[in-house]
């Protein structure tokens, strides 16, 4: 049965073999720091390793709940998703999407829009959120002149 295991930073989905009488592991994905189960990586297992048996709702109900819980008392968490994040808005920032829509294959154009937009309502969602949270929709203005 294939489990989750951290080791450093990341985490891994592994599962066990006997191999001459020893347990080896094997790395069926590699889950990124906070381990996410999506279709792709479900997918990806399936196809490379079909004959290992995986609890998937048991792995990702696990990995949400009882595995991490990347915000309690893990501050260098938050700083480097911070960091990220600012990364991707220079990164966007930077697109010029009427350039891109001349040298680009057509098809990765809409992949782009629709990544675009999908993050667009992610971060609304987040937004309205962290208003409910903290009472008011100003607290980050009024966080940078502080």
């Amino acid at each position: 049965m294939a489990f989750i295991r951290k080791r450093g930073h990341c985490y891994y989905l592994v599962h066990n073999v006997r191999k001459k009488g020893r347990v080896c592991q094997i790395y069926l994905a590699r889950l990124g720091r906070r381990p996410r189960i999506n279709d792709e990586i479900i997918e990806g297992v399936n196809s490379k390793h079909p004959f290992v048996r995986v609890d998937w709702e048991g792995l990702k109900q696990r990995a949400s709940s009882h595995l991490i819980q990347p915000f309690e008392n893990n501050s260098q968490f938050l700083r480097d998703l911070m960091g990220q994040v600012r990364d991707l808005n220079l990164d966007i920032a930077g697109l010029h999407l009427p350039v891109l829509r001349l040298t680009v294959e057509r098809e990765l154009m809409r992949q782009l829009v629709s990544e675009l937009r999908l993050l667009k309502s992610v971060l609304d969602v987040k937004l309205r959120s962290s208003r409910t949270l903290l009472g008011s929709g100003d607290y980050g203005r009024k966080g940078r002149r502080g």
